[in-house]
């Protein structure tokens, strides 16, 4: 990443409070003058410095001060509904997380449907949510063999989160549905759908099983 960027991971767990405590953490960085660019990852910030830190341990010392100092924030987010068709052509993963987790595919996508999901991140492609809040009998591993040509729009799961495919492609995440939504649309005035702290919720159109 550069000698001019540093990355503060958190020691917790993947969960909602660590997660507020990081966009603090950004919240405080983000009047500092030799500050160049602040980008949320999952429970971690990457602080990107205008040049190259002179004295790396008095930035590593001054990280750790903001980080103890930093009280969770919540994100004012806006709510996001995506019209979701669960199995059929584009679910061809469905049995595979069912065979994982011992549930049916309808209670499969009952839990997925009913679940609430916060944004945690935007990252690996432009304008791909990560999505905190998947029911935990529903956490599946990411496939060991990505599927080659997955669709942008693909509603999937990756271990204990959610997502939407932005881009036709390789994918190593679960595929479960799909949606017909634009995730990312690069001439929109806000080019893409989600942002941390959004929230989402997704709304069974139709069901094929």
């Amino acid at each position: 990443m550069g000698s001019r960027a540093w990355l503060a991971e958190t020691t917790g767990a993947f969960d909602l409070p660590a997660q507020r405590r990081i966009w603090a953490l950004a919240h405080a960085l983000s009047s500092c003058e030799d500050v160049e660019a602040l980008i949320p990852g999952v429970t971690n910030l990457l602080v990107l410095f205008r040049a190259t830190p002179a004295d790396p341990a008095a930035v590593e010392r001054r990280l750790h001060l903001l980080w103890q100092r930093a009280q969770a924030v919540e994100a004012k987010g806006k709510q996001i509904e995506i019209p979701v068709c669960y199995g059929g052509e584009h679910a061809g993963d469905l049995d595979a997380v069912c065979r994982h987790t011992g549930l049916s595919a309808r209670e499969v996508i009952r839990r997925h449907y009913q679940s609430h999901y916060t944004v945690f991140a935007i990252g690996s492609a432009p304008g791909f949510g990560y999505l905190h809040g998947l029911d935990p009998r529903l956490a599946t591993p990411r496939k060991k063999v990505p599927s080659l040509n997955m669709l942008k729009g693909t509603v999937t799961i990756g271990g204990p989160q959610a997502g939407v495919s932005v881009l036709t492609g390789p994918n190593g995440w679960n595929a479960i549905g799909y949606a017909e939504i634009a995730v990312f649309d690069p001439w929109a005035e806000s080019p893409a759908l989600m942002a941390p702290g959004d929230t989402v919720r997704f709304v069974p159109e139709r069901i094929e099983l």
